[in-house]
């Protein structure tokens, strides 16, 4: 069985901080790549976590908010770099409906600075108002829309073996959350600010505990903090709905799953 990696590369959010990055999560599965949004420092993280962008198979867009997509435009004009080229190694997009405009008109800014040799850069739209699903390879992705702005999907990656990954991107508490959430081995669910602090479009560590007791989750890791969440005992508000296995994100910390197994390495 191959053995699933987790790293979680940004923490944080739009806030400028010295300990978090902006919002992203790489998944490593056999020689695939997946990057799951990639905001501001995406790329210094990659590589101190010993990737390289010309490692990166397929990125993956939450939603079209600039702390999940802000470092596209530094990413595809290093991406034109020899020493990144990528000739014999396609990168792959898939965002929600809408992400297609939201790409042309990046175009329209930046012009050749972004723009790859041809055929190198294939772009996937998912429905936004509904199920949807793809196929990469020996994966299975399925997604689902979330509660925060028109183009937020969230994603369920699930491998041969039926090891499956949740990661939510941002949303409120909804219905579509747990769904997609039911049995998961692991859900990546955002936990933006404290309970007291509740934010329309965003969870609390209680409303992400909820969404994953109700799906049956045995791994639970809270991921993009707000500054108000530092120095709250975030873990003790989840706890009030929640108690399985519960980990709060840094950066740079890694997860391993194998044989269902979740290790915990950083």
């Amino acid at each position: 069985m191959e053995t699933v990696k987790i790293t979680i590369l940004g923490s944080g959010t739009c806030v400028p901080s010295l300990t978090r990055s902006s919002c992203s999560v790489l998944v490593e599965i056999g020689s695939a790549k997946l990057l799951f949004d990639m905001g501001t420092g995406t790329m210094r993280r990659l590589l101190e976590s010993g990737v390289t962008i010309g490692e990166v198979s397929h990125i993956f867009f939450s939603h079209l908010h600039p702390d999940h997509t802000g470092e596209l435009i530094s990413f595809l004009f290093a991406s034109k770099y020899p020493e990144e080229s990528r000739r014999h190694n396609r990168i792959r997009i898939t965002a929600g409906v809408g992400f297609m405009d939201f790409y042309e008109g990046l175009k329209e800014v930046y012009g050749r600075w972004m723009e790859l040799e041809e055929g190198i850069v294939d772009i996937f739209e998912l429905s936004n108002s509904g199920p949807d699903c793809m196929q990469l390879g020996f994966l299975d992705i399925n997604t689902l829309p979330m509660d925060h702005i028109e183009s937020s999907i969230g994603y369920r990656i699930t491998t041969p073996d039926n090891t499956s990954i949740v990661y939510t991107g941002d949303t409120d508490y909804c219905e579509n959350a747990v769904r997609l959430a039911i049995d998961a081995d692991l859900l990546i669910c955002e936990s933006a600010f404290p309970d007291e602090l509740k934010v329309d479009g965003h969870l609390t560590p209680s409303l992400a505990g909820r969404i994953a007791s109700e799906a049956g989750v045995e791994n639970l890791v809270l991921t993009h903090f707000y500054p108000d969440c530092e120095g709250i005992d975030i873990g003790a508000q989840c706890r009030k709905t929640y108690d399985g296995r519960l980990v709060c994100a840094e950066d740079l910390m890694r997860i391993e799953i194998k044989d269902k197994c979740l290790n915990l390495l950083q």
